[in-house]
């Protein structure tokens, strides 16, 4: 886990790296295991939250590294650039 943060953290500042494959590999693997509920943006601690960061920062670097696309549900049709949850 600290190798993905390392590299959401270095990524992070320097933003030119955002399309090496490792850089974007690691970005997504951090969205995926959001999904799959493996890491939390925060957390509770006591009565206060704790945030994650570094989480944080990968939520933000997705969006510059995908493109928006068509989804169709039924007959509804949206444009965006995370598909719907499924399978979850």
């Amino acid at each position: 886990m600290n190798d993905l943060k390392n590299i959401i953290e270095e990524t992070w500042e320097h933003r030119e790296l955002l399309h090496e494959p490792i850089n974007k590999g690691a970005i997504l693997t951090v969205i995926e295991l959001l999904n799959e509920g493996k890491l939390r943006v925060a957390s509770p601690n006591g009565n206060e939250w704790s945030v994650n960061d570094w989480i944080k920062k990968a939520v933000i670097l997705y969006f510059p590294i995908c493109k928006m696309e068509t989804f169709e549900v039924g007959p509804l049709e949206f444009y965006d650039k995370i598909p719907l949850k499924k399978n979850y």
